[in-house]
């Protein structure tokens, strides 16, 4: 009588899965895992250390850009000279092209000066005298043409001005200032026009 053979190893075989075909897989999934790992390294390592180096450098070749205003080129001559221009203005006193001693651009001096006039003075019988330098001033560019082809009549005019001074009224409050208006008008009235509009005194001695 034959024997049965027993179908419980056949069946454990048949239902065992292939164990090769598994770590077949996982094999040929290992590169996609490093390379989903690895990018982002990858990428930072190449921004890092060769796109910023090579952004610097282009960066540093950009020839420099000037920050001043279109049409002006600082350190120029014009610019020196334009900066300079209020300066010098404001070191003469100058103000609509006049220059110190009131003298206008044009180079025609609106100024007269009186030097060293002597006169003796009312009521000290020839005692007390006074003696004074000035310059009389006015806008007029004629002015000091106008004092030189009168220069006789406007000195006898200052003479006769001062000469009528007394001790007493040098000894005034505000003296030198009544002095000016009587010289300025005692001028203008011989003249005929209104040429002077100030005197200053540069001397002024009584003795």
């Amino acid at each position: 009588m034959a024997a049965k053979s027993d179908p419980a190893p056949a069946e454990a075989a048949a239902a065992a899965p292939p164990a090769p075909e598994k770590s077949g897989k996982l094999a040929s999934l290992l590169p996609v895992v490093l390379v989903l790992v690895l990018s982002p390294v990858i990428m930072w390592t190449v921004v890092q250390f060769v796109l910023f180096p090579q952004l610097d450098k282009r960066l540093a070749a950009l020839p420099a850009v000037s920050t001043a205003p279109a049409g002006e080129h600082l350190g120029s001559a014009d610019a020196v000279a334009e900066a300079a221009a209020p300066a010098a203005a404001a070191e003469h006193g100058g103000k609509g092209g006049e220059k110190e001693g009131g003298e206008k651009k044009g180079g025609v001096p609106n100024n007269y000066e009186f030097s060293n006039v002597v006169v003796n003075l009312a009521g000290t019988m020839g005692t007390r005298y006074l003696k004074t330098t000035f310059l009389v001033t006015g806008k007029s560019t004629e002015l000091k043409g106008l004092f030189e082809a009168n220069k006789p009549r406007l000195i006898d005019v200052t003479l006769n001005v001062l000469s009528s001074l007394t001790l007493a009224d040098l000894e005034e409050a505000g003296a030198k200032n009544l002095i000016r208006e009587r010289l300025v008008a005692s001028y203008n009235q011989a003249l005929g026009r209104k040429v002077a509009e100030q005197v200053y005194f540069s001397d002024f001695v009584v003795q």
